[in-house]
């Protein structure tokens, strides 16, 4: 992997668990360096097994595969974007952020859903959360790729992260505000689908 784009690249519809429709069309071939992957009980995929060479750091993390469904920032930066603007614990400000829905991106990967089914969405520091299906739908979860209408840096929140609005959920909102996004990985880079 080109480590000298893959850090110049990261500078650049509610659905309920039962109703995954088709997947999106997004583009088939992914030109810039991969950003996101999700592996487990999706569909077929557009690239093979876990190489433990090339892999290097899903390989220390024990994250294993078959297949997989990449996405590079044009990807997702293809889905319909929504924005939400939630108060964020690091300044206490409230913020836009923007990018696809979570169950959009799964949609676009053939992911299976069911009600007991979870994702784990797992950052580059090894941080894991286990989601339901059921809320990820209920708290909106979005894939934000931008910042006050800038691309999330690396080195940062980002180049991606896994987050909702946790002002407009009273369960969410009533807790203090460092304990809202607990289920909120930033830097998020793979995500495995566990169907039932």
């Amino acid at each position: 992997m080109n480590k000298r784009h893959f850090l110049a690249a990261a500078g650049l519809g509610l659905v309920t668990a039962r109703s995954f429709a088709a997947p999106l069309k997004i583009p088939a071939t992914i030109i810039g360096p991969t950003l996101l992957t999700l592996t487990g009980t999706i569909g077929a995929g557009n690239r093979g097994a876990l190489d433990p060479a090339l892999d290097h750091l899903m390989n220390k993390q024990g994250v294993t595969f078959e297949r997989a469904h990449t996405f590079d920032f044009a990807a997702l930066r293809a889905l319909p974007e929504i924005t939400i603007h939630p108060t964020l614990e690091y300044d206490g400000k409230i913020h836009a952020l923007g990018g696809p829905l979570l169950t959009d991106v799964l949609n676009a990967a053939g992911a299976k859903a069911s009600d007991q089914g979870r994702v784990l969405l797992r950052a580059i520091d090894g941080y894991v959360v286990a989601v339901s299906f059921a809320d990820l739908v209920k708290y909106r979860f979005i894939v934000a790729t931008t910042l006050d209408g800038k691309a999330l840096p690396l080195g940062g929140l980002g180049p991606l992260w896994a987050v909702y609005d946790a002002d407009r959920f009273p369960d969410k909102a009533a807790r203090p505000l460092a304990e809202r996004f607990t289920l909120c990985p930033w830097a998020v880079y793979h995500i495995a689908v566990q169907g039932a």
